[in-house]
């Protein structure tokens, strides 16, 4: 059924634009979008603000489970490392039927963020035991459920991880859940979009350089050949990871990833934290994307990504939730933001005076504009022939009242707090979850 939606403003081009006519077609896309349209009598007027949403690029719903349980410390240090075997705690032990019930609560609390489609990088596969389950994507199944319950578009992302660490054959035994080789992600993705709807797709993901080694993912790629599928890879997150792999490859991980393999728009690399001005360059160069997770990199101690250049070399970027301490795109970007005055002491970073003045619309925008190929849609946000998804901005939200609409995303995210959203909508239908 085609519908028609009005609102006094919506985000188009980078700007606040009035009076904008909304058509919706019958397969729930954006048929047309058109501003300075006083509103026609069979339209639904919105009541607020219209803003596209973002895309949740990297996250890892099982996470769930333990965030905010991980915040102690009982020995003399803890970083990412020793977080990662409290992980694998929680990796052992939780069942599809458990999965299911924490994905759902996350999936709803990620379109209460703002986001309508997330990205699952999912490389929990096998039962306790590390046997596969009578359907080998048991927890996948739970997954897209789960997706479907909350009304979130999903992208899974099945993952190829083989090995423990750099020039270190096999996984160990706390990771004997994880365990998949190239036929098996390869066959997992065709049966995921076998599926495939206007919510539910899927790509491939490689867990890491250490966990994927060169042979592994020449294989896969082989057998993906020029399929326009989304590519995704944990790169670069760890100092650690960054000296064992140029000890192994004598490059870092971005630059082997650029120069051995060679990139393209289908790779996102995640993380992508510790890179040098000449891996910005190359990134840049080839296309491939980057999905930064601040959230979940400030609260693992990882590090801050050079922001500043993958903004202004080009490089396609996206937010993503992660271990899921974050859900909603406003903290993740107003973390890429301070996190850089922090160590610069310096604000507004993100901002581009004489293009871009707002840190908010620059990151806004940037996060827009890599959200398709991050989950292999060819568009996306409010332009015809997108999905049709939706955030419509309460007027009254906390923070927001009495901002001028021109500083309305600045307020929105470094000065808000509390729900936002009056309405969100995916695939042309309402899906506001209840608080």
């Amino acid at each position: 059924m085609q519908q028609k939606l009005w609102t006094p403003y919506a985000w188009l081009n980078g700007r606040w634009q009035d009076n904008v006519l909304l058509e919706i077609d019958s397969a729930g896309r954006w048929q047309a979008i058109t501003p300075g349209v006083p509103q026609p009598a069979d339209a639904r007027a919105l009541k607020g603000p219209v803003l596209p949403p973002l895309v949740d690029a990297h996250s890892h719903a099982f996470q769930r489970a333990m965030a905010g349980l991980a915040e102690t410390r009982d020995s003399d240090s803890d970083d990412f490392w020793s977080w990662r075997e409290a992980m694998y705690g929680v990796a052992l032990s939780i069942q599809p039927d458990e999965l299911k019930s924490v994905a759902t609560r996350l999936y709803k609390e990620l379109l209460r963020g703002g986001y309508t489609q997330v990205c699952e990088f999912h490389y929990l596969q096998h039962q306790p035991d590390g046997k596969p389950y009578e359907d080998e994507l048991a927890l996948t199944w739970a997954l897209v459920e789960a997706a479907q319950d909350a009304g979130i578009g999903l992208t899974m992302l099945p993952v190829l991880y083989a090995h423990q660490g750099f020039g270190v054959k096999g996984l160990k035994d706390t990771q004997r859940r994880f365990k998949t080789d190239a036929d098996w992600v390869f066959h997992a993705q065709r049966r995921i979009n076998a599926q495939a709807s206007a919510t539910l797709n899927a790509g491939v993901a490689f867990h890491s350089l250490r966990g994927a080694h060169a042979e592994d993912i020449s294989a896969l790629m082989k057998r993906l050949g020029e399929a326009d599928l989304p590519i995704h890879i944990h790169a670069a997150e760890q100092t650690g990871e960054v000296r064992d792999c140029v000890a192994q490859t004598g490059m870092r991980p971005i630059e082997w990833l650029c120069k051995a393999q060679g990139l393209d728009a289908r790779w996102q690399l995640v993380h992508a934290t510790h890179a040098e001005a000449f891996e910005v360059e190359l990134l840049a160069q080839q296309g491939a994307g980057v999905v930064i997770c601040p959230t979940t990199e400030a609260n693992l101690g990882d590090g801050l990504a050079p922001l500043a250049g993958y903004l202004d070399a080009g490089v396609p970027l996206t937010v993503g939730s992660d271990s899921e301490v974050g859900r909603e795109w406003r903290e993740e970007l107003r973390w890429l933001e301070y996190g850089q005055r922090l160590v610069k002491r310096q604000r507004n970073v993100a901002s581009q005076p004489g293009k871009q003045a707002s840190s908010a619309a620059r990151l806004f925008d940037a996060m827009l504009a890599g959200s398709a190929r991050a989950a292999g849609f060819a568009q996306w946000g409010l332009q015809a022939g997108a999905r049709a998804d939706w955030l419509v901005l309460d007027p009254a939200a906390e923070g927001l009242e009495g901002v001028p609409l021109a500083r309305r995303l600045d307020a929105l995210v470094f000065a808000s707090a509390g729900p936002l959203w009056a309405e969100i909508g995916v695939a042309g239908r309402v899906v506001t979850p209840a608080p």
